[in-house]
């Protein structure tokens, strides 16, 4: 994947943790400290944005969603 580089400011306590995690030998640089947590972070957001879509369907519709159409077709379907 192509890397774009940017410049970004930091408080100073957070560039501390992220070079402690360089030190400890948990990511190979700080690039790479801040691209996994800032991945991870939005990884998060649309996770909760989708929890948050899911929880407006009502879960008996969407059960008779699910199950339309089956109730006819059912002895159609081959044994298993």
């Amino acid at each position: 994947m192509a890397k774009t580089k940017v410049a970004v400011s930091l408080d100073s306590t957070l560039v501390k943790q992220v070079d402690a995690l360089v030190k400890g030998s948990h990511f190979p640089s700080r690039s790479q400290a801040i691209e996994v947590a800032l991945a991870e972070k939005l990884e998060r957001i649309q996770r909760t944005q989708l929890a948050r879509e899911c929880a407006k369907l009502d879960p008996r519709e969407e059960a008779a969603l699910a199950d339309e159409g089956l109730r006819e077709d059912v002895s159609e379907w081959p044994a298993y």
